[in-house]
């Protein structure tokens, strides 16, 4: 670790505020093409609870559901220091490791599912029309939790991801690309999560 990473790394350290429990990152296809792609997010998931998490979770949009397969298979290879959760289009199950990875399932898509089965559920007569709120949904999205920081780099648009969950989530915006991504520029991001002051919509 070089010494402006250890200066940022100990301002971190002194600051008042918590660090982001849990942590997402939104990167494309196009970003996982370019070398060093896989060894910078194995180096994400080490500087993410080196530094407080204790969730990450890496949503990976896509325009060609082609590339889902070969994108889940080297995802899956990843060296990680916790469990990986890998979830892809047309997946129902939850998410729950520590580490969770969206392959192409949107939050469009995913809300979408949700409601779905509540209308199953309700056609069905397992639930009744008063009892559908906020608490239904969430029980029926493969990812549940929502992000405290949310860091998208490339300086391009957020993308289809969490639309539900990511709602008071704190959004960080870089011009770093995915493969220039350093530690420094992760350390930046806790930072200005740490200065800000968060009000949940209020």
């Amino acid at each position: 670790m070089g010494l402006y990473d250890r200066y940022l790394a100990l301002r971190y350290r002194l600051h008042d505020a918590d660090p982001p429990a849990h942590v997402a990152v939104v990167i494309t296809e196009r970003d996982l093409l370019e070398q060093g792609a896989y060894d910078t997010l194995a180096d994400f998931f080490e500087w993410a609870f080196e530094y407080g998490a204790r969730r990450v979770t890496v949503s990976v949009s896509v325009l060609d559901e082609a590339v889902v397969p070969t994108l889940e298979r080297e995802l899956r290879s990843v060296e990680a220091p916790r469990p990986v959760d890998v979830r892809a289009p047309g997946d129902t199950e939850r998410a729950d490791a520590p580490i969770r990875i969206s392959i192409g399932l949107g939050g469009k898509r995913e809300f979408a599912a949700a409601v779905r089965q509540i209308a199953e559920a309700v056609e069905a007569g397992d639930l009744a029309p008063d009892d559908v709120d906020a608490d239904r949904i969430e029980e029926r999205l493969v990812f549940d939790d929502e992000p405290d920081l949310l860091i998208k780099t490339g300086a391009e648009r957020l993308s289809d991801f969490l639309i539900w969950q990511s709602v008071y989530s704190e959004l960080y915006f870089t011009d770093v690309n995915w493969r220039d991504f350093r530690r420094r520029d992760y350390l930046r991001a806790l930072l200005d999560y740490q200065d800000r002051q968060r009000r949940f919509g209020r």
